[in-house]
């Protein structure tokens, strides 16, 4: 599961996590919607001392706008973990990101869920954060990562 396109440092970090061992990718990224709080995001920057970006929260497109930078972004992930050796499909996620994450569980039969996010903060103390809800929710051991930098 992941918010934004994978960069060359992701793609090296989780195509190596498991040594030589075979490895399919099914990636699943929710554009920013309704569901992503803007204040909590702008939380998170100033936490990060990126005055800059919580500044500019409002800009970041959102819903329906923000759909083709979701496939843009996507897209770049797939070509990347395919140009590494991987298999890799995916999918956009509109609605309840943690009910299609459970289900492609079940579909796949997935061993494991990797969710690499950006860090954030106010989600995670609370546990509120996707990593945190899935391991109550997939059935299979969750791994946490943060993106190694912006995309």
């Amino acid at each position: 599961m992941i918010e934004k396109a994978l960069t060359s440092a992701d793609v090296e970090f989780v195509t190596t996590l498991h040594g030589e061992e075979p490895v399919a990718f099914h990636l699943l990224l929710q554009p920013r919607g309704e569901q992503a709080d803007r204040l909590l995001r702008a939380i998170d920057d100033i936490a990060l001392g990126e005055i800059d970006e919580a500044a500019r929260e409002g800009e970041t497109p959102e819903g329906e706008a923000a759909t083709s930078e979701g496939e843009q972004a996507l897209d770049v992930s797939l070509r990347a973990l395919r140009a590494a050796g991987s298999q890799a499909e995916g999918r956009l996620v509109e609605d309840h990101p943690l009910d299609a994450l459970k289900a492609l569980v079940a579909e796949v039969g997935a061993d494991e869920v990797i969710v690499l996010t950006d860090p954030h903060y106010v989600e995670e103390f609370f546990h509120r954060d996707w990593a945190s809800r899935a391991r109550h929710k997939v059935g299979v051991p969750v791994l946490k990562l943060f993106s190694h930098s912006k995309a």
